[in-house]
């Protein structure tokens, strides 16, 4: 396993075919690395659908309102909603998305990020300064790249769990 540097900010969000582990950035954007670890350590993404999957571009997850696959699961509405909680305020950084980066997807507006992430496929510099990165995968990318594509997939893959590493 890569050595985890910082437990408190790793998560590790287990697939179907192993684990994925993402170094979260505080210092690039802590009020997105905050709510990512406050869902996670509430069992929010859990069972959560990877609801729109494109090749070559990326695998996006975490509408924790409608993409549980163990409970109301709506692949039509998988993708939009977010949490209970209220949405996050940008943080746009320097940070370019490259292959691997954790993203936080939105709406429109951008100040909607809620609970959905994406993460990159390949590179992705066309996003740079529009979204905001707060993570990327240090190990297990391979895993990443075996979801299954679709928009959404017909028979969707799914974040078994998500934990912050400090809490295994």
């Amino acid at each position: 396993m890569a050595e985890i540097k910082d437990p408190e900010n790793t998560v590790i969000i287990e697939l179907k075919d192993g684990n994925v582990v993402v170094e979260l950035l505080p210092d690039v954007a802590p009020k997105h690395v905050e709510r990512m670890k406050e869902l996670a350590r509430a069992g929010a993404y859990d069972n959560v659908a990877f609801h729109r999957v494109i090749e070559g571009f990326m695998a996006q997850t975490g509408d924790v309102a409608n993409g549980n696959m163990e409970k109301d699961f709506n692949i039509r509405l998988a993708g939009t909603g977010g949490s209970d909680l209220g949405n996050v305020p940008a943080e746009f950084s320097k940070l370019p998305f490259d292959r691997g980066v954790l993203g936080a997807a939105r709406s429109q507006d951008p100040n909607s990020a809620n609970s959905q992430f994406f993460i990159m496929f390949q590179d992705g510099h066309f996003l740079n300064g529009q979204y905001t990165v707060y993570g990327r995968v240090i190990e297990g990318m391979e895993h990443v790249d075996a979801i299954t594509r679709g928009e959404p997939p017909a028979n969707p893959d799914r974040m078994i769990s998500v934990k912050v590493a400090a809490d295994t």
